[in-house]
């Protein structure tokens, strides 16, 4: 989902501090140097970084281009290999007869298993393209605020831990307390009554 999709979901951020300056050239060096790898052909599994709102599939933040008006826009992409479990059981037996006709053993040890195992999972990991994810997201800067089109909770987790590791600012996911604890010009006793509040089941 996205900020162009006719429907979508969206979660709410407040973004806590204020960013380093020179402000976009802090931002752009936080976008390039955390931007996404490609791990077609890699072994590697997952792969979590910015990439361009425009171009999802090419990570270029050159010049002004996440910039639009007062608003920086740029995306979220998340991209994952997966491996179905009954083919990774076959080649996994095949590796292992394969290993026991060369050796002339009848058994292998747990240790040799576990290695024959990552090994296969290296090599079809090696052959499989990832499936990538995209989630785009508006930040403001002057009104600290940030809005992510998703509300996925591996997605929003993912977003919160690179974005304070790319520009050092973390972000405050808002629901209703949050929003009461940072708006709502409370009092010390009222604050207090909004820390005990606990969650009402609605349902049987």
């Amino acid at each position: 989902m996205g900020l162009l999709s006719s429907t979508g979901s969206l979660t709410r951020y407040k973004v806590e501090g204020k960013i380093e300056e020179p402000v976009m050239e802090t931002v752009a060096s936080g976008l390039r140097q955390y931007s996404i790898s490609e791990i077609d052909d890699d072994a590697s599994e997952k792969a979590v970084g910015w990439t361009s709102f425009n171009h999802p599939f090419t990570a270029d933040f050159e010049g002004s281009s996440f910039v639009i008006g007062p608003y920086l826009i740029f995306s979220l992409r998340i991209d994952k290999k997966s491996n179905p479990p009954k083919v990774i059981k076959k080649h996994t037996a095949m590796e292992q007869a394969k290993r026991l006709t060369e050796s002339g053993r009848e058994y292998l040890s747990k240790e040799e298993k576990n290695m024959i195992k990552d090994h296969v999972l290296n090599v079809l990991s090696l052959r499989v393209p990832s499936t990538p994810n995209v989630y785009d997201l508006i930040w403001n800067l002057e009104e600290g605020w940030l809005w992510f089109f998703s509300s996925m909770k591996n997605a929003n987790e993912e977003l919160e831990t690179l974005f304070k590791k790319s520009f050092k600012l973390p972000l405050i996911r808002l629901f209703p307390y949050t929003m009461a604890h940072l708006t709502a010009s409370l009092s010390d006793s009222e604050r207090d009554v909004l820390s005990q509040l606990s969650f009402t089941h609605f349902g049987k």
